[in-house]
This record gives structure tokens, sequence and C-alpha cells, in this order.
């Protein structure tokens, strides 16, 4: 089968679960696909330990033929992120926008050194010899919240605008910073070269910095575009050209690719959308961007579940993924805790802030296709045949399922709770 037709049956399911959960289950749809695609996971396992081995062996090689790695960072990211660009109001930023520039780029850096010191020191108290590079390297790929599934799910829920600007701009734009931080450290552990300030400046300065000026032209050129012509059908062809050339433009120019399709997403969405669409394309720019968004969502998130047929778990990885969640929870806690100590010098917040930031700190895709890239073969128990890639894989993966399924299907009585104080003080 090729990979056209494995994602064309991947879309099918992902649309059927989709569908059986409106009539039956009612949960938010992200959260719905990704369990179902863990149950159906589980029961291919459990059919291959019980005779149906080609069951089990099918399933994993066409799941083998998609490369993850490309097909999110290369592929659908450009048009998520830019889906959720399009839905950010400018006015609620610029409120919040040293909030979120705390949040994005301190707090992120924070979570990445507790949860790599934290981690060493928890392998050297279990006898697993980790060394402290990849330990931090962890901690850079899941630390970022992933904007993904944050808007999949938080933002659905109708948070208080505070409350749910902080969150949905964190996550839009911290992965940029995140990702500089990851790939230095990748660098230093990896390919031997040397890091220093000047040089992790230089690539945050280029990587980041430049994104978000590309984003910038890039929004500018679409929305003169736009504006040139009032042919509703042209008006949303044209939006679909950013998210692909422009995309694969700014891999072109070695710049954030995300960040620029945040920046490009969020000056159509506002700008654009008053000065440039038609009317008749304003009623239809949501409505189509939300299609394209549930669509892929869907096929990421059924992908995520059945990414566990690919894992070889050990005893030691299902120990390392008992201590990844919490450490990755008390260091989201902690990162958003001394970033309010210091907001709340200034102004006034919802008392259940602190509490939907951490546990609406989701982690998704973005995590798991960082942790894909890390190369096999660098072993740390070799008697057993367990690399870096492998305990790394899986502490991401239990990470990331905690989060969705869990995180995502109870965060529902807290921002409830946030949205009744508010009411209440007015």
């Amino acid at each position: 089968m090729t990979v056209y037709a494995t994602f064309c049956f991947l879309g099918a399911a992902a649309m059927l679960i989709a569908f059986l959960n409106s009539k039956i289950g009612k949960m938010q749809s992200t959260i719905a696909i990704t369990a179902g695609s863990l149950i159906l996971s589980l029961i291919i396992v459990i059919a291959g330990k019980n005779g149906f081995t080609s069951l089990k062996t099918i399933a994993s090689q066409q799941l083998a033929q998609i490369d993850f790695n490309s097909f999110l960072l290369d592929g659908i990211l450009g048009f998520l992120l830019f889906a959720g660009g399009l839905g950010i109001k400018l006015t609620n930023i610029k409120d919040q926008k040293w909030e979120i520039t705390v949040l994005a780029l301190a707090a992120t850096l924070f979570s990445t050194v507790f949860i790599g010191y934290a981690l060493f020191y928890s392998c050297q108290f279990i006898g697993l010899p980790l060394d402290l590079i990849y330990c931090l390297l962890f901690g850079a790929l899941i630390s970022p919240t992933d904007p993904i599934a944050v808007l999949a799910i938080v933002k659905k829920l109708n948070a208080p605008k505070r409350i749910s600007t902080q969150i949905e701009g964190e996550s839009l734009f911290n992965d940029g910073f995140g990702l500089v931080i990851f790939i230095t450290l990748y660098s230093i552990a990896f390919s031997g070269a040397e890091v220093s300030a000047i040089s992790v400046s230089g690539m945050f300065l280029h990587e980041a910095i430049g994104g978000i000026a590309y984003g910038f032209a890039l929004g500018l050129l679409f929305h003169f575009l736009i504006s040139a012509t009032n042919d509703h059908s042209m008006e949303l062809l044209l939006t679909i050209g950013i998210p692909t050339a422009g995309y694969v433009v700014a891999g072109m120019l070695g710049v954030s690719g995300p960040l620029a399709m945040v920046v490009s997403g969020i000056m159509i969405g506002n700008w654009t959308r008053i000065n440039g669409f038609s009317d008749e394309s304003k009623k239809l720019l949501d409505h189509f961007w939300e299609l394209v968004d549930e669509f892929l969502n869907g096929i990421l998130f059924l992908l995520i579940g059945l990414s566990m047929l690919q894992y070889s778990f050990h005893q030691e990885d299902w120990i390392l993924m008992v201590i990844a969640i919490p450490l990755v929870l008390i260091a989201r806690y902690l990162s958003i805790q001394f970033s309010y100590l210091g907001f709340q010098r200034f102004r006034n917040y919802n008392p259940y802030s602190v509490a939907i930031l951490t546990w609406g700190g989701l982690r998704g895709g973005l995590a798991l296709a960082m942790a894909m890239v890390i190369p096999a073969g660098v072993m740390v128990i070799p008697e057993k045949q367990i690399d870096v890639r492998e305990i790394i894989l899986v502490m991401t993966y239990s990470v990331v399922f905690f989060s969705i399924l869990v995180q995502g299907s109870t965060i529902t009585p807290l921002i409830n709770k946030a949205k009744a104080w508010q009411t209440e003080q007015k």
C-alpha cells in the first residue's frame, strides 16, 4: 500500500472516530481520536501476542513508511500554525505581550534546565547511566507547550480572555525558542560542535527574529494580493499560498517557518480580515480554515496514538515513563508560578491562572517529532540494546499521551471555576 493510500485510510479512520464520538462519547474530538487510536494500537498489540502476528507486522510496516518528523515539521505544521494565528486577536496579544514573552522565553528556559538536572539525578538514583546532556535534550524538547494540542483542546473551552490569550500566545511563540535550545544541545550531544554564546545568539537571531521578519513580509505581500481581488474563491485560495510555498521558502532561507506562519496568520486574521477580504470571504474564512485544521489534526493525533506500535518497551522504559510525567508537571508549575510572582506586581489575575496554565500546558506531535530526530545507536544499556533515542522517545510518548488524554479531558472544571470567579467580580 502506498503512503498516499495509508494517509487516505488514516483520514477516514480519524473522521469515523470523530463521528462516533459526536454520537456516543461527546468528548473533545482531539481527545477522542487520540484515545481511539490508542485503543486500536492496544488491540493490534494484543492480537499480535495471541497468534495474529501478521496484523501487527502489517500495521508497523505501513506506519514505518511515514516519516513522522517530515510529515509534521516539513508538512502540516505550517497549515496548523497559520490556522492558529488566524484566530488570535491582536488587541489581546498587545494587552498580554509581556506575559507571553516571559512565558515563551524565560519559563521555557527554566523548565529545560530543571527537567534536565532533575532527570539526571533521578537516573543516577535508579542506576541508569544517562548523561546530563541527553537529560537536558529531553528537557528542551518537552518544555515548549504544543500549539497544535493547546489550540485544539484548550481554546475551544472558552477560557477567560486573559488566561486564554496567555496560553495560546505562549504556545504559538515558545516553539521557536525551544527549537533553538534543542538544536544547540543536539549539536553538543551528537555533532561534537563547539557552541558558544555568540553562536547561540546568532542562531536565535537568524531563526527567531528572521522568522518574525519574514512572516511580516509574507503577510504584507498576501495582504496586498488578497486586497487586489474581489473574487471570494481567489481570496481563500491565496491564503493557502502562505502555509505551502511561504513555509517552504522559510526553510530555504533558514528562518523559523513556524514563527513566520504565526505572524502572517495574525496579520491576515486581523488586518486583512478587516481591510482586504470581501464580505462573503469574511464569513467563509474561519469555516474554511477550521475544516482544514480539524482534518489535519485528526490525522496527526491518530498517528500519535498508532506510533506506539513501533516502540519496544523495556522495564527501564516503564520506570522512566513514570518518572517523566510528574517531573514535567512540576517543572511546568514552577516555571509558571515564578513567572506570576513577577506578573502580580503589576496587575491582578484570576486566582486559577497558574493552575490552568500548568494543567493546560499540553504537549503533542511537535515534541514527538523532535524526539524522532535523535539518532539511534548511542547505547545506554548495551546488553539490552537500549539507546538514548529509545529512552527519550518513550518518555516523550508518555508525557504527550498523559497531557492529551488526562490533562486535556480534566481541565474543563478548572476553566469553569475561573469563569465563575470572573463572573462574580463583575
